[in-house]
């Protein structure tokens, strides 16, 4: 199953020996060389801060941003780096300028934290957040982009979606309405959180205003480490989440936008600076080839699982669909209880959840995942589900 990843790069990870680890998309792993990388820029400051962040800091940021651009497809001005996706689509929530009436359309799918963010700030200027149903199962890209688009309004000013799903694990079109949403003047907020690392990512071509990515999950960088990207037209619209020594800077630099959200006070940026070396990390372990023996895992464990709880799929076997993640639905169950036990008593990290009146379990497979990882799985779930399922 994923014997085509070799085990010299499944032995490169960090995680404790015993553990079956299936939750890379909660926080993710960082590989070994990519973690020493990381620990090597930290102790290269802690030797000469002053100079670190005196005098190199700017020349050291810029390489970092231009190595990510390159990975995802992007001007190296057009982003910066920020500890995580959430932390960059606060600083667009917060900037744009929502008024009473006015509504932010996303889906039942988003992320719960980012939900609260769009809540928070929309309650705050008194306009609306619509959380549109994309209902499951889904079977084609069209009914996805219906879907969404049923809710706007002649009030939607802010169109916010997932690139793929962190709940449902899906793959979602956003290229498609982002095309449909700048042609009605609509503002675009991409949640790229689980994107970078899983599926090819090009931002010039999906052609959001703005784009939250993390490189700490998928891409194997160190934690604390993603990017918020902003087009050129859109970069006027962003206000600094911390107002610092960037905002109206003198300093010769290469736009506004890097500058407020780049140089923002003291702070630890070798989490971004190693992103190159992550990048490296992939380049020389072939990573296409590792997400395509990933998924034909993640496939496996999806029709395992099915197999025991007799539910139906929740969209196509494809990787159209689904990557590295896969969400399978449960028979009601006490989800919470389920989790606990694969834990305790099988040693599986894996997440359980309520969502839409349902119960759901979701795997994640990255390269030290093996079919054996699977094969636990199965058992254990078909071991628990009869004690912790719900009596009608």
């Amino acid at each position: 199953m994923n014997d085509s990843v070799p085990s010299r790069v499944r032995d490169l990870f960090m995680l404790r020996p015993g553990v079956t680890y299936l939750n890379h998309g909660s926080f993710g792993a960082c590989p070994k060389p990519v973690f020493e990388r990381y620990q090597a820029w930290q102790n290269e400051l802690e030797a000469q801060p002053v100079e670190f962040l005196g005098r190199r800091f700017a020349d050291l940021m810029r390489a970092a941003r231009g190595s990510l651009a390159a990975f995802v497809g992007a001007d190296p001005d057009d982003l910066v780096f920020v500890p995580n996706a959430t932390t960059g689509l606060n600083a667009v929530a917060r900037s744009l300028p929502l008024e009473p009436g006015d509504e932010v359309l996303a889906t039942d799918h988003e992320y719960g934290a980012l939900d609260r963010t769009w809540t928070f700030f929309c309650g705050k200027r008194g306009a609306r957040y619509v959380r549109q149903p994309v209902p499951l199962p889904v079977h084609s890209v069209g009914q996805i982009v219906e879907a969404v688009w049923a809710g706007v309004t002649s009030r939607t000013k802010v169109l916010f979606l997932s690139h793929l799903t962190s709940t449902t694990a899906l793959v979602f079109p956003v290229a498609e309405l982002v095309r449909r949403a700048r042609e009605r003047g609509i503002v675009t907020v991409i949640d790229g959180a689980h994107a970078p690392g899983q599926i090819p990512l090009d931002l010039r071509a999906v052609g959001a205003d703005f784009y939250a990515g993390n490189c700490h999950k998928w891409m194997n960088a160190p934690k604390g480490s993603a990017f918020l990207y902003a087009s050129r037209k859109a970069q006027a619209l962003l206000e600094p989440l911390v107002v610092s020594w960037g905002w109206h800077s003198d300093r010769p630099g290469p736009s506004r936008f890097v500058d407020e959200h780049e140089w923002q006070g003291t702070r630890d940026v070798a989490a971004y600076l190693t992103v190159p070396a992550a990048i490296d990390f992939m380049r020389d372990h072939d990573w296409p080839a590792v997400v395509r023996a990933c998924h034909k895992v993640a496939r496996a464990a999806r029709r395992g699982m099915n197999a025991v709880t007799g539910m139906a799929p929740i969209s196509p076997d494809s990787e159209h669909w689904f990557v590295q993640m896969a969400t399978m639905a449960l028979p009601s169950c006490d989800h919470e209880t389920l989790q606990r036990r694969l834990w305790n008593e099988f040693s599986i990290e894996i997440p359980t959840f309520a969502w839409n009146g349902g119960s759901y379990i979701r795997v994640s497979i990255q390269a030290y995942n093996t079919e054996a990882d699977v094969d636990a799985l199965v058992l254990a779930l078909s071991n628990l589900l009869p004690e912790v399922l719900r009596k009608s």
